[in-house]
């Protein structure tokens, strides 16, 4: 969601940003424009009619102590009432239809983000380590687990239907210690508060982040209860401070929690069918922080090291990318992803996502701050996965695996698994 002033005083502008987003038809910035001169135009009209209602209220009230007949010119100003309210569901109209519009258009893209139309025009930013190189054919992370079985996914299909799977005894065990490893150092090392929050939220919370209206059919929806399952923490952890007012001294604020994510995975057909790559519920720990936009690109840079930090703590080989133009999400404003290399897939897979979405999200759930002044602004978003369990444990038993078709246990996780 946009601010109103940058739309109407910079349609080029916006309409290079939806070219940049990928947009072929920019005629909605014409109808935004347009809706937003009708608006002003009414809202004007509106405050002129009732200025003149109360004047004239006044003048009738003073003729009416000195017993002249006002039976006239109060009929007049009945009239002026009518136009106004008429004037008033105009302009509700006009609202909705402003709010629906800018509920759809994407953030605006920081100065940063390379121009590209998808992944493959990423930029590869830096890289940690080297990839692994074993004295044996490297296995995949759902070979090495349905030979030990410890990962089944036939059970799992049985179950939840495609793009589900079960753990079993070390997987599990391990997931559970993954768990616990980046809820420590997150909050030990980074400074992040843990958090518990509900798997289910309503409309308003997919609406504040971004989910809903314009992605909608991606997410799944109890049409029932009119609650949703949530896609990340991201969202119970924005919302929050939904509607709120936070003392600047406050800020920033680092808040973190572990949850189940659960996503179809629409227009994902075929794509990654086997193991935990691309599934429909998994785990993960995520990160959110809520700052003052002079400090946001501080912050985002200091989220992205502690995402990276997790990697580095278990000896896994990665590269961070800035995500181009084409490839950041609707959002988003700027966004860095943590790809860790897979030896058995033979490829880099993506474990986080860490993004600044500025005042976009803030602005969709009217968070703010107020200032040693007392004026009230909005706070910048910033938000990633500190990581998603399933793909890190993918990662481990890929990159520590044994000719023996078993897997050894990082040294930070060994503690944990006992």
């Amino acid at each position: 969601m946009l601010d109103l002033h940058f739309i109407s005083n910079h349609p080029s502008e916006l309409k290079e940003l939806l070219n940049k987003r990928g947009f072929q038809d920019t005629k909605v910035v014409l109808e935004l424009e347009d809706l937003i001169q009708q608006k002003r135009s009414l809202q004007t009209k509106a405050e002129q009619l009732r200025a003149e209602r109360n004047r004239v209220s006044k003048e009738l009230g003073i003729k009416k102590s000195k017993g002249e007949d006002i039976s006239e010119a109060s009929k007049q100003m009945k009239e002026v009432g009518n136009q106004i309210k008429e004037l008033e569901v105009i302009l509700e109209e006009l609202e909705t239809k402003l709010n629906d519009l800018n509920l759809n258009l994407p953030n605006i893209l920081d100065e940063k983000v390379p121009f590209g139309k998808d992944s493959s025009e990423n930029v590869i930013i830096r890289t940690f380590g080297a990839k692994r190189n074993f004295p044996f054919p490297a296995k995949t992370h759902y070979e090495i687990g349905e030979q030990l079985k410890i990962l089944d996914f036939e059970r799992g299909v049985k179950i939840a239907g495609s793009r589900a799977y079960t753990y079993f005894g070390k997987a599990a065990k391990l997931e559970r210690a993954l768990m616990n490893f980046m809820l420590d150092v997150h909050s030990k090392e980074h400074g992040y508060k843990e958090v518990w929050i509900p798997t289910l939220v309503n409309d308003s919370c997919m609406v504040t982040t971004g989910q809903y209206p314009k992605f909608k059919d991606e997410y799944y929806r109890l049409e029932k209860d009119e609650l949703n399952l949530i896609p990340t923490a991201e969202v119970p952890l924005t919302n929050l401070f939904r509607d709120e007012i936070i003392k600047e001294e406050e800020l920033p604020i680092s808040i973190m929690a572990f949850s189940s994510c659960f996503r179809r995975e629409a227009g994902s057909h075929g794509k990654d069918t086997r193991g935990l790559v691309r599934v429909h519920q998994f785990q993960k720990v995520e990160l959110v922080k809520f700052t003052k936009p002079e400090d946001s690109e501080k912050e985002h840079e200091a989220m992205l090291s502690h995402a990276e930090n997790i990697l580095k703590k278990l000896g896994l080989h990665y590269q961070v990318v800035l995500l181009c133009s084409g490839d950041t999400s609707n959002s988003s404003s700027i966004t860095y992803d943590l790809e860790v290399w897979m030896p058995g897939l033979d490829r880099y897979m993506e474990i986080s996502s860490v993004s600044n979405f500025k005042d976009f999200q803030a602005r969709r759930g009217k968070i703010r701050y107020k200032s040693k002044e007392g004026k009230n602004f909005l706070v910048h978003t910033i938000n990633g996965s500190g990581l998603a369990l399933g793909r890190t444990l993918a990662a481990i038993m890929e990159n520590y695996q044994t000719e023996a078709g078993d897997f050894e246990i990082p040294e930070v996780l060994q503690k944990y698994m006992s």
